[in-house]
């Protein structure tokens, strides 16, 4: 190994305090052509189609369910069917009355369509932790609802457009 040496002034041979650069950046250029080959195989992501979110008037039906969920006191859930609080086991029991009463209004259980299934309506508290929420989902598809959906309320000064 060789080492480069200056001239000082009083004729001596001194060693120089300069770096030499130029195998630093080298190395430099190896590590990025490195990276820029193998960001792209480390980055694979698997295809998967997100719904575009819109927000569409809900029109509500006479036999649809409303309930709204919010946060109790004591990290209880307050669930309420209309203005009627309800507990989950009061919940269950008035679905699957609902349901009964539907099938014996349209005259057994091969009558019943899309069209004529009510569907349960949730609002839900920003607040309200997902057990609440999700806790009432399982409660309504337990007593045989196939349509649950959320009710939202748009941000301000958004367009509200039908699919």
């Amino acid at each position: 190994m060789a080492m480069q040496v200056g001239e000082h002034d009083q004729g001596e041979d001194v060693p120089m305090s300069d770096i030499n650069t130029t195998p630093l950046v080298d190395v430099m250029l190896v590590l990025l052509i490195i990276f820029l080959i193998t960001v792209p195989v480390v980055l694979q992501a698997i295809p998967v189609k997100l719904p575009s979110v819109r927000y569409e008037p809900t029109t509500t039906k006479p036999e649809n369910v409303n309930l709204s969920v919010r946060a109790g006191p004591g990290g209880t859930c307050e669930v309420y069917w209309n203005i009627t609080k309800v507990d989950s086991d009061e919940l269950l029991k008035r679905a699957v009355e609902k349901l009964e009463k539907l099938i014996k209004d349209v005259g057994g259980a091969q009558n019943v369509t899309e069209e004529n299934m009510p569907e349960a309506h949730i609002r839900g508290d920003v607040n309200t932790p997902y057990k609440c929420i999700g806790g009432t989902i399982f409660t309504m598809q337990r007593a045989g609802f196939a349509r649950v959906g959320f009710i939202s309320e748009p941000p301000p000064g958004a367009v509200t457009t039908r699919l």
